[in-house]
């Protein structure tokens, strides 16, 4: 059962919370995959995707390569979401931390949330669930994909007040991960209260 820890409702009627728990466990129009520009979920969350999700959201990436080549750094594929409670899985491409400046690096971060974010408006979805995109094993620096991840996600509701997209959650799996994440979400939202 993921608890959610830490919420705020922007004016928009926006909610943007922090969950802790499995991802694929989310009861969400869409579900966003921190995945690589080849769509292949061997690792991290991406593999825990396709693990509970079954094998046609594998099949579908392929597919969605072929079609239209690798998806650049910075920017998503959407596919089915298999047996997952979501409609579709959003593939984000993140950075990975070492092949960038640290600005770039960032850029292409707030790239990929805001891509998964603007999918998710354009398919008129109401609610998604995002992991720590770039923070597992591209090793992005936790606390700074925290900060990104969120902002962005205050940025996207306070430009795009009237979408549909109404539930941003972000939903961390370990510790280290879900505390910087805290640390991130009262540093933001704290300051304004």
């Amino acid at each position: 059962m993921n608890v959610v820890v830490r919420e705020v409702k922007l004016t928009g009627g926006q909610k943007i919370r922090i969950l802790r728990g499995d991802i694929t466990a989310e009861q969400v129009d869409a579900i966003v995959n921190a995945a690589n520009p080849q769509l292949k979920h061997g690792g991290g969350v991406a593999a825990a995707i396709v693990r509970k999700g079954g094998e046609t959201i594998q099949q579908e990436s392929d597919e969605w390569v072929r079609k239209h080549g690798l998806v650049p750094i910075g920017q998503v594929a959407i596919t089915g979401a298999g047996n997952l409670p979501a409609k579709v899985v959003i593939h984000a491409v993140g950075p990975i931390w070492s092949d960038y400046t640290p600005e770039e690096a960032d850029k292409l971060l707030k790239s990929a949330v805001w891509n998964s974010l603007m999918a998710a408006h354009n398919e008129g979805l109401e609610s998604i669930a995002l992991p720590a995109i770039s923070a597992g094993i591209f090793g992005f620096p936790k606390e700074r994909c925290a900060a990104i991840l969120l902002n962005t996600a205050k940025e996207f509701c306070e430009k795009h007040s009237d979408s549909t997209l109404k539930d941003i959650r972000f939903v961390l799996f370990d510790e280290p991960t879900f505390q910087a994440f805290v640390e991130a979400f009262d540093a933001i939202w704290k300051s304004e209260s």
